[in-house]
Formats: structure tokens, C-alpha cells, sequence
């Protein structure tokens, strides 16, 4: 066996062991953020037998529980309304336990692969864009904290790792991930509110890695002994990613769950990537305990693959956009511009502020509720031949389609399947019409249906008309 598999695992049976004072977990910590406005789950260990009492700074209410036979304890806790006023919450078994610089807020998960990982400081060869702007700019969030999980592998589930939260400041805001952070900054800003964002993700990975031991036997072929595990290349394996990275947060009350995953099931179990992602959504929502939390996600940009005029991660996309059918209150965002004509081969693109703030904009629409913003992009409706035309009808327009001529990205063919590059243009009535010289009696249209193929095609609030086809072969 993997040997840091098997001291993972281990470390797992740790957590459950006897405690000569109360624990708690890394994320119920000094500077966290505890979701405002609800039941909040508290937990942690102390010796079999222990009454553990816990004080809350912002009312007189008192909270008790008994560790059983394991040394596990749990209370929900009634918290405020979101502020910033400091807070303190205090455990007692004998020995008293206080956390302090608590805000109540909202707290977000932010799951999937390199992309959700990708700090602000970027990586190696993978800059982020606007970096020292981004910086500077941080003196001014002072809402927004975030903690970040190591990136464990266990056979079994973990319910606690080695984390911290964090303040951001300029000094600080590097280490956060870019997408979450743009996110949190716009929610924080928007609401006058503090925001924490969870980030447990790791790169490379595919949706079956977080999946758990149950939904892998049940709905998956995959292999879950060890030993068949560790044969596996690293970011192949299944199982052990959430065991160890995810499972640790599962019992933090949040609000909702960002992710941005799918470029490592390109051409990997694509045909069941949908069904997946809905299985491990139910999953989360479930461990959770907090009903249908949304769930907002990413498109994968995009990039090479097997080249650009390969179709592997147009079909992968097309997986994602059925997802959002298939998830209730979820959403997805589109990326189809958030990456420039020089980065076919730049599988993490440099600018994360606008997927982060795309993620924002659903929440802050659908989840908070607030007016006047156009949240999501346009998508394909149906069509209609007409002689050598196809009619185009788009929906989530919000009455208008920019630009009105010059559109990129269409390509259009007739019976011999063949596409052939496309003119396109406004119908002027949220439709967009689409010919070729090339094609005389057309049947089908695609857009950006290519690993790599940018168009240009936005509504009214400049959000990207999500990439489709309207073929089946």
C-alpha cells in the first residue's frame, strides 16, 4: 500500500481516540467564520464520558453535549446575523477551550481540480492576470477569509486535517485560491458582509476521486482495493481525494458549494461525466445535512487536448451543461472567453476574476436574492431551416445579442456531416441566422463546439453564450 495512504488512514483512526481536554477540528479555529443566521454544528473529541459545555459571546444561551464510547461530541449552536463584530465562542469540560476573532458570515465550499486550485499567486509558468493590482486591492477585504485543506489521500474518511484560517490582506491573499477569492470579494463587497471560503480541492483529478466508497460500488466500475488503488496514477485514483481532502469539511454548516472540475475526464468516462456530478452533488447535499445548498460550477476552458479541432472536451462540456439540467439549484458558468487566443496550451488561463465573479453573480441572484443582475449567459433554444439559413433561437438573452454581425465560433453543415466555417449574424429578435457558401442545403449548427474555439457572441449583460450543438453524431 501506498505508504502515505496507509499513514493517512491511520491518522484517521487517531481522530477518534480519547483526549485528556476537548479537541476540536483545525476549522473550528481562531479567525474563522461560522455561518450567520442559522443552525451551526460545533464538534469535536474529548474523553468517553466528558460533558462538554459550550459559551457563545453573542447570547446567553448554553450548550451541552456528552462524548459517547468513541470520544465524540456535537452541539448546534443558534448563530447571528452576519457583522463584523469580533466574536468568541468558549468549550468547557473542566478545562476551558476559547476561540476567538470569530465573524458570523457566509461560508462557501470550493471543490474540484488545478483550476479551483490555482492561488492567486498563480503557479509556476501560470501567472495570474492583474496580479499586483489584485494585491494592493486586498487592504480593502477585509471581509473575506479562507481556509485552505491539505491535499491528503485516505482509504478512509477523515474528519479532521491540518488547516487554518486566514484573514486576507495583501500580505495574505496570494495563498488564496483565485476563483474563490474573486467570488468571496464581490459577495462580501456587494452584501457588506463577511464571507469564508472552505477550499478542498486537489489537481488533476476526476469527478470519481470524490466520489465516495458507497456511490463508486453502486454506480461505478471502479477497483477499490488498496492495492488496485495505488497501481492507479496519483491523480487517477478514486475514492482516496475525498476521503482525505474533502471529508474533513463535510460538518461545517455552509452555505453553498463552488466547483470547477472536468478537464482530467476529458476523454476519461465522459459519457457518464453528468450522471456523475449529479450522484456527487446528492452526495455532498447529504453530508451537509442542510437540504438542496447551491451548487454553482465551472465550464472547462478552452485548451488543446488532442488538439484544437478535436471535439473530446466540446463532448465534456455538453456533460456539464446536462448537469445543470440534471442538479437541482445549481447553475453553471460559461468560460468560452476567459481564455486569449495565445493560451491553447495554458491549461490553467489567467483570468480567474472573471469566472469567480461569474460565480458571484448566480449567487448573489439566486441565493441572496439580489435585483437587477444579469446572472447567466444566453444558450441555444432551436432551430429552423430556411432554404440555405439556419434560424438560431437563443434563450437568457435578456434582449440583446452583441455583437449584431462579425460572429465568430459558427461553423454549420449539411447531410455529409462536414462543418465548414460559418457567417452569422442578429436576427434582431434574440435569434441569430447562419449560412455558408459551403453548404447549400444545411442540418446542423455547432458553436465553439471545439476543444479550442473562442467566439464572440454575449447578452445584454456580457456573459458568452455557452458553446452547443444541435447534431447528435
Amino acid at each position: 500500500m501506498d505508504k502515505r495512504i496507509l499513514m493517512f488512514a491511520l491518522s484517521a483512526l487517531l481522530y477518534s481516540g480519547s483526549y485528556a481536554k476537548v479537541k476540536l477540528p483545525h476549522l473550528i479555529s481562531d479567525n474563522m467564520i461560522i455561518q450567520s443566521d442559522t443552525q451551526a454544528r460545533l464538534w469535536g473529541w474529548d474523553k468517553p464520558g466528558k460533558t462538554v459545555n459550550v459559551k457563545v459571546s453573542w447570547s446567553s444561551a448554553r450548550y451541552t453535549a456528552k462524548t459517547g464510547s468513541d470520544g465524540k461530541w456535537e452541539v448546534k449552536v443558534k448563530t447571528p446575523q452576519a457583522g463584523y463584530t469580533p466574536l468568541s465562542i468558549t468549550f468547557d469540560d473542566g478545562d476551558k477551550t476559547v476561540i476567538n476573532n470569530v465573524l458570523a458570515g457566509e461560508v462557501w465550499v470550493c471543490g474540484g481540480q488545478s483550476n479551483m486550485e490555482m492561488p492567486v499567486r498563480g503557479f509556476g509558468q501560470c501567472p495570474l492576470e492583474n496580479y499586483n493590482e489584485v494585491v494592493l486591492d486586498a487592504k480593502d477585504s477585509k471581509g473575506v477569509r479562507y481556509a485552505r485543506l491539505p491535499m491528503i489521500m485516505s482509504m478512509t474518511p477523515l474528519e479532521d486535517t491540518k488547516c487554518e484560517w486566514k484573514q486576507v490582506t495583501p500580505a495574505t491573499v496570494g495563498g488564496a485560491g483565485a476563483t474563490s477569492y474573486f467570488f468571496a470579494r464581490l459577495v462580501s463587497r456587494t452584501l457588506g458582509i463577511p464571507v469564508g471560503v472552505i477550499e478542498a480541492n486537489k489537481g488533476g483529478t476526476r469527478v470519481e476521486a470524490w466520489l465516495n466508497r458507497d456511490n463508486l460500488k453502486a454506480h461505478t466500475d471502479e477497483a477499490l482495493d488498496s492495492a488496485s488503488i495505488y497501481k492507479r496514477g496519483e491523480m487517477e485514483r478514486p475514492l482516496v481525494w475525498g476521503n482525505g481532502t474533502f471529508n474533513p469539511a463535510l460538518k461545517y454548516t455552509i452555505k453553498g458549494i463552488l466547483y470547477y472540475q472536468g478537464c482530467a475526464n476529458v476523454g476519461n468516462h465522459p459519457k457518464e461525466y453528468a450522471d456523475r456530478l449529479a450522484l456527487l452533488v446528492d452526495q455532498w447535499r447529504k453530508a451537509f445535512g442542510e437540504g438542496q445548498i447551491p451548487f454553482y460550477f465551472v465550464e472547462i476552458a478552452p485548451f488543446n487536448y488532442e488538439g484544437p479541432d478535436g471535439t473530446s472536451a466540446a463532448f465534456l462540456r455538453e456533460q456539464q451543461h446536462k448537469a445543470a439540467q440534471l442538479i437541482p439549484n445549481s447553475g453553471i458558468v460559461c468560460t468560452n472567453d476567459c481564455v486569449y487566443p495565445w493560451e491553447g496550451r495554458q491549461i490553467h488561463p489567467a483570468q480567474k476574476r472573471k469566472v469567480g465573479e461569474r460565480l458571484a453573480f448566480w449567487a448573489l441572484t439566486k441565493t441572496y436574492g439580489f435585483d437587477g443582475l444579469i446572472y447567466k449567459g444566453p444558450e441555444y433554444q432551436s432551430m429552423k431551416v430556411e432554404g440555405d439559413k439556419i434560424r438560431i433561437k437563443l434563450k437568457d438573452t435578456f434582449d440583446g445579442i452583441a455583437p449584431t454581425h462579425d460572429m465568430t465560433g459558427f461553423e454549420i453543415a449539411g447531410s455529409d456531416k462536414i462543418f465548414h466555417k460559418a457567417t452569422a449574424e442578429s436576427d434582431w429578435n434574440n435569434g441569430i441566422v447562419v449560412s455558408s457558401p459551403e453548404v447549400k442545403n444545411p442540418v446542423a449548427v455547432r458553436y465553439c463546439y471545439r476543444n479550442f474555439l473562442l467566439g464572440n457572441v454575449y447578452n445584454q449583460g456580457g456573459l458568452p453564450l455557452l458553446p452547443f450543438r444541435t447534431d447528435n453524431w
